[in-house]
């Protein structure tokens, strides 16, 4: 008797064989699904560590990804806990696999379920889930003061007139003062290119994020950040006087060889200034910081939420909140604000 037909849901069935060599089968996979982000035009240092990301977990896990289990993921996210990685590191591998597991979904569901018999079902569930960094509120440091990122700026510029190469010392100047006064993530502030820069867009001049982060693998979303608090002058400075001083390329944060900075490398860079500075451990912040810091400064000063949103490139303004951290006095600053600002209408009208 002739077997009976299958119903395979998903895409249709493949008129080719399918690979039967899980290895060889999930190497494909994987080579596809860096072609889609090739295609929705992720830039090529994502790609390089994404790809090397992917690997590194599909290893750890141990079998193809279409027979990875919930306990496996709570196997190798605990492994990376116990060997002291950090939760953004863990909630990485976490996304890099879903996002490769959603993708084999929607294009290798029927070949998968034709070769291997498999019906695929993602082991990232409510329990083993990635958390962002602003779910863990409690465990956070807040972000450096306003007093505090002054004085780190301050050490920076006193120390170009001393560093041993002028160049990257007032390379590095800038490069953080862009993060801050433009809320960028490190690796948005290292794609930053020449043309990137237009000092006459807006009453600031605005740089154009290019690879501005996406949400859920959603690819890059691109925006314009204007140059505040006299950004626009430390950049116009840095073009003229520092950028030269580099090797002839598109690159804007340039390092020694023209090529764009790391984000391992801004990261490196200002632990290693944070450690010139001689602080003590707990003044010590990272670039991601500088960041939450742009959020919470420009928030206690006044300026709209949606604005801040806009500004760092988030997808709602839930994002926004887990980033401003608000200081101790928040409320009583308000307060008095709010009281001068009642006292001088009154004031006025009284007259």
């Amino acid at each position: 008797m002739a077997e009976g037909l299958r119903l395979i849901p998903g895409n249709v069935v493949p008129v080719e064989s399918v690979e039967s060599d899980p290895v060889v089968f999930q190497r494909n996979c994987v080579d596809a699904f860096v072609a889609s982000w090739r295609a929705r035009g992720f830039s090529p240092v994502t790609i390089d560590n994404d790809i090397g990301l992917l690997e590194r977990t599909l290893t750890a896990l141990g079998r193809p990804a279409w027979e990875v289990t919930a306990e496996d993921i709570d196997r190798v996210v605990g492994n990376l806990a116990v060997a002291g990685r950090a939760p953004s590191t863990r909630r990485e591998y976490v996304q890099i696999f879903k996002g490769f597991h959603r993708f084999l979904q929607v294009r290798k569901a029927a070949e998968i379920e034709a070769a291997f018999g498999v019906k695929l079902v993602c082991p990232v569930d409510e329990f083993n889930a990635s958390r962002h960094v602003g779910d863990d509120s409690p465990a956070l440091l807040p972000p450096p003061t306003p007093e505090r990122v002054r004085e780190f700026f301050e050490f920076m510029k006193a120390r170009i007139v001393t560093a041993r190469k002028y160049g990257p010392a007032a390379r590095d100047y800038a490069l953080f003062r862009t993060l801050y006064h433009a809320g960028l993530r490190s690796e948005e502030a290292a794609l930053l290119e020449l043309p990137d820069v237009h000092f006459d867009r807006g009453p600031f001049g605005k740089l154009h994020v290019r690879f501005g982060k996406g949400a859920k693998m959603s690819g890059p979303r691109p925006r314009w950040a204007p140059m505040l608090d006299g950004l626009d002058l430390v950049l116009r400075w840095f073009l003229t006087d520092v950028r030269p001083k580099f090797p002839d390329s598109p690159v804007l944060f340039a390092d020694e060889s023209g090529g764009p900075l790391h984000r391992g490398t801004i990261r490196n860079r200002l632990r290693y200034l944070m450690e010139l500075e001689g602080r003590p451990r707990s003044d010590r912040f990272s670039p991601h910081a500088l960041r939450r810091a742009c959020a919470t400064h420009n928030y206690e000063r006044g300026v709209d939420l949606v604005a801040i949103q806009q500004l760092l490139g988030h997808w709602t303004v839930g994002s926004t909140m887990r980033y401003v951290r608000p200081s101790a006095t928040f409320i009583e600053d308000a307060y008095r604000r709010a009281v001068t600002t009642t006292l001088a209408e009154l004031s006025g009208e009284d007259e």
